[in-house]
């Protein structure tokens, strides 16, 4: 009892003390408080003061800027109400204007139709003189105007017939005289644009005949015979010492073909005559024109390319008398036709699409015209023209690089063009090659000093030297031969053997006044 007596008091003691304490504190607690509350109203107080200060300084701001805008609008209203009192004025004085002139224009306009009311008076009158006239020279002449017209524009039309002739025979006649030279200009033009092309083809043809008494008779008296065949084929005859045989000589080597049946008919019939010489010629080339469509016709068949236009089958037909470095270009073409569509079956491609490309990638070489454009891409537009497809229009444009490749079938084309043209056997030696030598020879001998001029003649077997006399010595002239001589030997490959001639001349010149 002693002990629960003690937890007892000893428990209210605690309570007590904790009550003062909280009372304490709470007495501090209040206090701190109270301090705190009057310091944040008076910061608010004075934050109250600092805004309602910055609020009246915004206001007046607005105020004074409202008041300009204000002021400005007032000020432009008053200028467009001036400006429209002037318009207003304007406007007044060109009315005014305006009534003065449509007095005068009326009166103006009353004046013409008066004036245009005479003139219809007038020409009313002239038209009844002028049909009176006409009467008055129908009776004369016994002719009615529409036939007095007739008559006279017949007569003008007889008249300015008449002068035309005149003018026509006049543009003949000086068309005669200078036609050859005109035709020799454009044909070395031609020629020295086409050089590359037509330089590698066999431009001669031999007629070979039982014996030299036909030469007489294809010459004929005076020459009309061969003269007759040169005009009727455009093929030049060239009649030499060689034993029984006459050279053909053309570029065109169907024109050259023309004229080698033509012969051949002419001699086999006996009759030689200019008028027999028109007939056959007549013939032949209508025999040639007829064959060269059916080779064409005949090669579409054997590759099994069908839907072919009539004037690429004629092309191709032409193809026949054409050759490419010694190589016949139909045959050429045919090849590089079968070697495409086997190329193209192994790939999985069209193979009639690529033996249609391949037959036709040489075709802008045997144009009917010549164009100043390499034989591929006149050949891709040829193509195009008369209707083949894409593919194969950009395979005959590329296979020389010429445009830029679109599809599979254009390397397939170029690839087999190269295996036709680079086997074996297939071509000869390019004429490029041949002439690069040559003026290499001439070249060699131009390096000399003293040297003026140099000709490599015969074909490259002999090599002339035009030395200055003043500066090269006889004993310096064997000496530049021997020198060239060596250096042709160790520096160039040549067939045979090339003679060099050094010629060193003296000319003294003097003018007799």
């Amino acid at each position: 009892m002693e002990i629960t007596d003690v937890l007892i008091g000893l428990l209210a003691g605690v309570i007590v003390g904790g009550a003062v304490a909280w009372f304490a504190l709470n007495a501090v607690f209040n206090k701190k408080k109270n301090s705190i509350l009057e310091e944040a109203e008076k910061e608010g107080e004075a934050i109250k003061k600092e805004k309602m200060l910055q609020a009246k300084e915004k206001f007046y701001q607005l105020k004074e800027d409202h008041e300009k805008v204000i002021k400005d609008r007032n000020r432009k209203i008053q200028s467009a109400e001036d400006r429209i009192k002037q318009r207003e004025a304007v406007l007044s004085k060109n009315l005014e204007h305006s009534k003065k002139e449509g007095e005068k224009v009326g009166a103006i306009k009353e004046n013409l139709e008066r004036q245009v009311e005479v003139i219809e008076n007038k020409q009313k009158e002239l038209e009844k003189s002028h049909s009176q006239n006409v009467e008055r020279l129908e009776k004369i002449s016994n002719m009615s105007a529409v036939d007095a017209k007739a008559e006279l524009t017949k007569a003008l039309k007889d008249e300015a017939r008449t002068e035309a002739m005149s003018h026509i025979k006049e543009i003949i006649d000086e068309a005669k005289l200078t036609a050859g030279s005109e035709a020799k200009k454009v044909i070395i033009q031609s020629i020295q644009r086409l050089a590359t092309e037509h330089a590698v083809e066999n431009s001669v043809s031999v007629f070979n005949i039982e014996s030299d008494e036909l030469k007489g008779r294809i010459i004929g008296r005076e020459g009309r015979n061969i003269r007759a065949i040169e005009a009727a084929t455009g093929v030049e005859i060239i009649v030499d010492d060689t034993p029984e045989a006459i050279i053909l000589s053309c570029f065109d080597p169907v024109r050259r073909e023309i004229a080698r049946l033509a012969l051949h008919q002419l001699v086999t019939d006996g009759r030689i005559h200019p008028a027999r010489i028109e007939e056959v010629v007549k013939k032949v080339t209508k025999q040639i024109e007829d064959e060269i469509v059916e080779t064409g016709k005949r090669t579409c068949i054997d590759l099994g390319i069908h839907g072919l236009n009539a004037n690429l089958v004629r092309m191709v037909g032409r193809m026949k008398y054409r050759s490419s470095y010694g190589q016949n270009l139909l045959q050429h073409s045919r090849e590089v036709a079968n070697l495409s569509a086997t190329m193209a079956s192994e790939l999985g491609l069209n193979t009639k699409l690529a033996k249609r490309a391949g037959l036709l990638h040489d075709i802008g070489k045997v144009p009917d015209d010549e164009p100043e454009l390499p034989h591929a891409l006149l050949g891709m537009k040829l193509a195009e023209k008369f209707g083949e497809k894409p593919e194969v229009c950009n395979a005959i444009g590329a296979h020389h690089d010429e445009i830029e490749m679109t599809g599979l079938l254009s390397p397939i084309i170029q690839v087999c063009d190269a295996i036709s043209g680079a086997r074996p056997g297939a071509r000869r030696e390019v004429v490029e090659s041949y002439i690069k030598r040559l003026r290499d020879l001439e070249n060699m001998a131009l390096s000399y000093p003293g040297v003026t001029k140099s000709y490599a003649i015969q074909a490259g077997r002999e090599l002339r030297v035009m030395v200055e006399s003043d500066q090269v010595t006889d004993d310096q002239a064997d000496t530049l031969s021997f020198d060239l001589s060596q250096r042709i030997q160790t520096e160039m490959t040549y067939p045979g053997q090339v003679k060099i001639t050094v010629i060193r001349e003296k000319r003294a010149i003097n003018y007799a006044k």
